[in-house]
């Protein structure tokens, strides 16, 4: 059950340096250019801008027919674009100063763009809080009353060039709210890790999806920042473009083999319209451990995606560059934890 003791700072109130961990894999290419034998992948933070380094990371995976692009950025908020084409000598291009403008359209490109075979983007927007002892409002299908949440454009993030590794082909971003007022991430920060693979294989922890050179893993933890109750439950908002006046749809794949994740039997597939199409996917299940053993093993609920008609989302400079300023989005929250079982209640930690 939810409940400690002596308050401290922490995600629980007697959590000292809590992490939240979700793991998802991404895959930009439409099935038909999947599965290329050897593909050269490379990952650089982006040069060209004379002033402060800007948070611009490059993946670039090439084949012998295709290139597939995974564009990072904490420019205005967390944001990726997938692209794929069908020729390995497709580039990245921006036009920096059109890209940190008011009026960033066609700042950032994808060339030659008769190449493009699939594209799309990922941005979070919001970390929610919940107060897990406070389900009143069931018609709302939260999983407690929500505090107010903390808008990702408002978060300052470090330079992407200090955790640059070419080696790992892996960087991370790494951010806490410009204005702390309440001085909940004094201790604490949101990271996104991204990692890219020149060949197939699974990570050593759970929940060890496959990953190709099609594919880029993200890791997003939350750490170290102290909660507004003392059953706090956190989540993510996610949006992505919609098609057309659909939104893209999540598949639930089960399996009555957990070998690679313990006790957990599905996987779930955000697919971007019919295919073919790129994905992305991930298992519902975050961990209160850095090791991510099964007693750490915390459920992850995913909402239906919905228009973002109603309320308007912060803008993602190089979803915009790319996309042109009439775009509609398709949002869902990830959520993490339950008010009892496995949690920083438990062991005063939450990865």
């Amino acid at each position: 059950m939810c409940g400690c003791g002596e308050p401290s700072w922490g995600w629980g109130l007697c959590a000292p340096s809590p992490i939240l961990l979700l793991s998802l894999l991404l895959s930009a290419a439409p099935f038909g250019l999947l599965g290329e034998e050897t593909r050269q992948v490379s990952l650089e933070a982006v040069p060209g801008w004379p002033g402060p380094p800007q948070n611009l990371l490059h993946i670039r995976a090439v084949g012998a027919n295709s290139t597939l692009h995974y564009v990072w950025s904490s420019l205005g908020l967390p944001a990726v674009l997938l692209v794929a084409t069908n020729t390995p000598h497709s580039f990245l291009s921006v036009n920096w100063s059109r890209l940190l403008s008011p009026e960033p359209d066609e700042g950032l490109m994808v060339l030659p763009k008769d190449s493009i075979q699939f594209s799309s983007a990922l941005v979070f927007t919001r970390l929610f809080e919940f107060d897990s002892t406070n389900v009143s409002d069931v018609t709302a299908k939260l999983p407690g009353k929500p505090y107010p949440p903390y808008s990702l454009a408002e978060f300052s993030w470090n330079n992407i060039t200090d955790s640059l590794d070419p080696a790992t082909l892996s960087a991370t971003f790494r951010g806490r709210p410009i204005h702390d007022l309440t001085k909940a991430f004094v201790n604490g920060s949101l990271s996104f890790r991204v990692q890219a693979f020149s060949t197939s294989g699974r990570p050593i922890q759970p929940p060890r999806l496959l990953h190709t050179a099609d594919t880029c893993q993200l890791e997003v933890v939350l750490t170290g920042a102290s909660p507004r109750g003392n059953c706090s439950l956190f989540g993510l908002e996610v949006a992505t473009l919609s098609q057309g006046p659909d939104c893209p749809s999540v598949q639930e794949q089960r399996s009555i083999d957990d070998e690679y994740a313990p006790a957990v039997f599905q996987l779930d597939q955000l697919l971007w319209g019919s295919l073919p199409s790129g994905f992305v996917q991930w298992r519902p299940v975050a961990f209160s451990q850095k090791q991510r053993g099964r007693e750490s093993a915390l459920p992850c609920q995913v909402s239906p995606l919905h228009p973002t008609l109603a309320y308007s989302l912060p803008q993602s400079p190089i979803v915009q560059a790319y996309f042109g300023s009439q775009t509609n989005f398709c949002a869902f929250n990830l959520t993490f934890g339950a008010s009892t079982g496995p949690g920083y209640w438990d062991q005063y930690y939450l990865s």
